[in-house]
């Protein structure tokens, strides 16, 4: 993964979904570190929402550190089932996804499968991902490896991205990684 080729999709991290999940607070941390490191080394962030009229909108501590983003709603639990979705993927050109977010064994799980079958590379943050129990939450991860994409935590995603241990990109993201 290089910065210039990846994106990073946080699928789905609304109020009470979030709240509901497996490990919450983990998930919000984790998922905070990747979207302010992203924002240091450029790699561009796609937000989505599955059906906000009933689940709410995405968590406060994400909006507030994406507050140009505007999340793509959904209601088909795989966000390539959404033409909006698919139109924004494509625009920034970008073949590496890491993905990030809620429920790994529903909503990640059919986005995963899909973006694989587009021809994607596709990269689980499996320490920013949950669901509401444990259990779905590692069957999701085993299968949405199964099927293809690669495994990486928070702190593996973004050291890869960064590349080299030097200049002020390294501090800033070592601060963060360290919090």
């Amino acid at each position: 993964m290089t910065s210039k080729e990846t994106l990073l999709l946080i699928i789905d991290v609304q109020g009470r979904l979030a709240q509901g999940v497996f490990q919450p607070a983990v998930l919000e941390t984790n998922i905070i570190k990747l979207v302010r490191a992203c924002r240091i080394l450029e790699v561009p962030i796609l937000v989505t929402e599955q059906y906000p009229k009933g689940l709410g909108h995405t968590i406060d501590s994400l909006r507030e550190l994406l507050p140009d983003s505007v999340p793509v709603e959904k209601l088909s639990f795989s966000c390539c089932g959404n033409a909006e979705f698919m139109r924004q993927l494509r625009s920034f050109n970008h073949n590496d996804i890491l993905v990030a977010g809620i429920e790994t064994h529903v909503c990640v799980y059919q986005t995963a499968v899909d973006l694989v079958e587009f021809g994607y590379n596709v990269h689980l943050v499996t320490d920013a991902v949950s669901s509401r129990t444990e259990e779905n939450k590692l069957l999701g991860i085993r299968c949405i490896e199964k099927a293809g994409a690669s495994l990486t935590s928070t702190e593996m995603a973004v050291f890869e991205l960064l590349r080299v241990a030097e200049g002020e990109r390294f501090k800033a993201i070592s601060k963060i990684i360290k919090e």
